[in-house]
């Protein structure tokens, strides 16, 4: 059976495709729209319907609208309380109405799908099935925290042989993640947005308002928790955008940073006590904290903590086509990874370099001279096989850097255009890793954990080493990353370093590059070396010499 999956309702819209219970095709439309989280400008800031992701996800399977049995939409408005304490009832409207239109906007975006077809999936039920129903293991825990869905911001339970048990869930307006959106905004970056940067801004602070925070944000013994009204202005006075931070704002960030980690920890606790289940698995915007993650493993009762790549709304795309398939009675398998959008055959890509008229070559060994050129301390953009699905670059639409100078942190953020407080992450084999970082998983394939760089291999490896001696972590299988593991160990050969920089294909405010333009135009507007087109090299003198 086959089973569309669609999130259009806050922002990261998003489609992805389940057939006989298995992941063909994820995507989110911003890598087609090139909107940075499909968002536009207000009001029409959410919402937008992921067309062109879900036509991708139906050519890549040979399907058409009507070839299938159920569209999954991750909002049930139904499940919206009128009057609602702390919501926008102008909005709230809005959102309801356009929802239940959901159905005809989608038939009229996919010319032949019924409108009948398309079911409402509650908006952490598919958070859920995300994690849980795509994860490796049958029986987990599953935990759930992001800013909102229809009436709740959070859901804990577990699934047993594929069957989901709702066992708390928070009522708003009570929400970590509107509450780590507020301090985002206060902090002057972009909310629902830039979480991310307060996480790496915590590392630089000391969480001197954590006895403070501990009175407002109170988990309640029932598997949920209160977040009260915070006066953000009595801890660090509001940025405006771009405005420079000072140690005020970074204790601000580590304080908020610190206790959103506790709360995470008491709710797991809670959990476990009631499922003694030994894995936990992760959703939910949330779930994107990788400081936090690394804590409930490291600290919290689970053995075993898996967190969906695309753990955002994006998510709920994926979990609402894997919900469907199990209430339709299909048996649903994980995941296979995260590259799960487009790819481009070498035809294809060499088509591109042609009709663009880019001198290239084609080395006989491309592990060897993408090694070569990183070796020589050259910036390489990597655009190899089909797109990641989530926020983060997994080797795939890379940039790549060599570690051992501590100026390419700068130099990296520089070709990027962000900020500099912002860390870089390191790529390592999976069968090194041990001998390089310590704490966090063995397996890290998600980029969605920190590490401990042991001390060692911090001069070693500067350019990857956080101010708090941390690294995020990608650990790379050479089963299931043939090419990029060769490509390490070709680098190793050459500079005694296991590990390269790996940070996302992009500029700052676009998505990550997805197709061979999106590749071109990155390359030839940014300080980039070399791109490695698939199995193509093309080099910036040979270019600009031309």
């Amino acid at each position: 059976m086959r089973f569309l999956g669609i999130n259009a309702i806050f922002h990261d819209p998003a489609a992805a495709l389940v057939v006989d219970g298995e992941v063909v095709a994820a995507a989110e439309e911003e890598r087609f729209s090139r909107r940075k989280h499909g968002k536009r400008p207000v009001p029409f800031s959410a919402w937008e319907l992921p067309e062109q992701a879900a036509a991708w996800c139906l050519r890549q399977a040979g399907l058409k609208p009507e070839d299938l049995d159920a569209v999954a939409y991750s909002y049930d408005p139904d499940l919206v309380r009128p009057g609602q304490e702390g919501l926008d009832r102008g909005w709230e409207d809005l959102r309801t109405t356009y929802a239940r239109r959901a159905p005809a906007f989608l038939s009229t975006a996919l010319p032949g799908l019924d409108p009948a077809q398309v079911s409402y999936v509650p908006h952490h039920v598919a958070h859920a099935a995300s994690a849980g129903l795509a994860s490796p293991y049958r029986d987990c825990a599953v935990l759930v925290c992001d800013g909102r869905g229809e009436a709740v911001s959070h859901l804990a339970g577990h699934y047993r042989d594929g069957e989901l048990t709702v066992l708390a869930a928070q009522e708003l307006p009570h929400s970590l993640g509107l509450m780590y959106e507020e301090v985002t905004e206060h902090l002057g970056f972009l909310r629902s947005c830039d979480e991310y940067k307060v996480m790496a801004l915590a590392s630089y602070g000391t969480p001197r308002h954590l006895a403070a925070l501990r009175e407002l944000i109170v988990t309640t013994g029932d598997g949920g928790f209160r977040v009260e009204p915070i006066g953000w202005g009595g801890y660090a006075k509001a940025l405006a955008a771009g405005e420079p931070w000072s140690a005020d704002h970074a204790d601000l960030a580590a304080s908020v940073q610190a206790r959103l980690e506790e709360v995470l920890l008491e709710l797991a606790t809670w959990l476990h006590g009631r499922t003694g289940d030994r894995y936990l698995t992760l959703a939910g915007g949330v779930a994107l904290n990788c400081v936090a993650n690394t804590r409930l493993l490291a600290q919290g009762p689970f053995e075993e903590v898996w967190v969906q790549p695309a753990a955002g709304d994006s998510g709920t795309a994926l979990g609402g086509a894997l919900h469907l398939a199990r209430a339709h009675g299909e048996v649903t398998v994980p995941m296979p990874g995260a590259d799960l959008g487009r790819g481009w055959s070498e035809q294809e890509l060499a088509a591109w370099l042609d009709v663009a008229r880019v001198p290239h070559t084609r080395p006989r060994d491309l592990a060897a001279a993408v090694a070569a050129e990183l070796a020589a301390d050259r910036i390489v953009a990597w655009f190899q096989g089909r797109a990641e699905y989530g926020p983060r670059a997994l080797g795939r639409r890379s940039l790549l850097a060599h570690p051992g100078y501590a100026r390419n942190t700068e130099r990296l953020n520089d070709v990027k255009g962000r900020e500099q407080f912002r860390p870089i992450a390191p790529m390592v084999l999976a069968s090194r890793a041990g001998e390089i970082f310590s704490r966090g998983p063995a397996c890290s394939p998600y980029m969605l954990f920190v590490h401990d760089v042991e001390p060692s291999w911090r001069e070693r490896i500067p350019a990857v080493v956080h101010v708090d001696g941390t690294a995020r972590v990608q650990t790379v299988s050479e089963r299931q990353e043939p090419l990029l593991a060769r490509m390490l160990g070709e680098f190793e050969a050459r500079t005694g370093l296991p590990v390269v920089v790996n940070t996302s294909l992009n500029t700052a405010g676009r998505p990550m590059v997805d197709d061979p333009r999106d590749a071109l135009e990155c390359f030839g507007s940014s300080p980039v070396d070399v791109l490695a087109l698939g199995p193509f090299l093309v080099r910036r003198g040979e270019v600009f010499a031309s």
